[in-house]
């Protein structure tokens, strides 16, 4: 399936994308330690990861994720609640955008995924200008 550059088509397949393909938009951006240490700059956000919230009514409030729903695009962090009509707790979900990782729950997997991404990075220098590139930049 190629992919289409139609705002249209480009939200249909967001939307309806299947549970496996959400996990990878579902993306937090790490806390600035974590990026200087591995040097990535976001991970598919998990189970056991501790986030701190950075917009919306719970901005500052740090805790861990105890769920992360994907029919929904939300995450579940503990604490985070509000109170029903009827007296019951209920989570409030937070969009994992708008949370940053402070401490990764890292197994052999999470592992290779930040191996894979930090040397890609690398190769690319992503980002990265050198005198050389800057100098070339004035030369028009």
């Amino acid at each position: 399936a190629a992919v289409s550059s139609s705002r249209r088509r480009c939200r249909k397949a967001h939307f309806s994308a299947p549970s496996n393909e959400r996990r990878k938009l579902m993306v937090s951006p790490l806390s600035t330690e974590l990026r200087n240490k591995h040097q990535v700059r976001g991970i598919p956000v998990r189970k056991d990861d501790e986030v701190m919230v950075v917009r919306g009514t719970f901005k500052g409030r740090e805790g861990k994720v105890t769920a992360v729903y994907r029919r929904k695009w939300v995450i579940h962090i503990e604490r985070i609640t509000r109170e029903k009509t009827n007296g019951a707790t209920v989570q409030v979900g937070v969009d994992p955008s708008k949370c940053i990782i402070t401490k990764l729950k890292l197994d052999k997997d999470r592992k290779a995924i930040l191996e894979r991404k930090s040397k890609a990075s690398a190769e690319k220098g992503k980002g990265k200008f050198t005198e050389k590139d800057v100098a070339m930049a004035n030369v028009d």
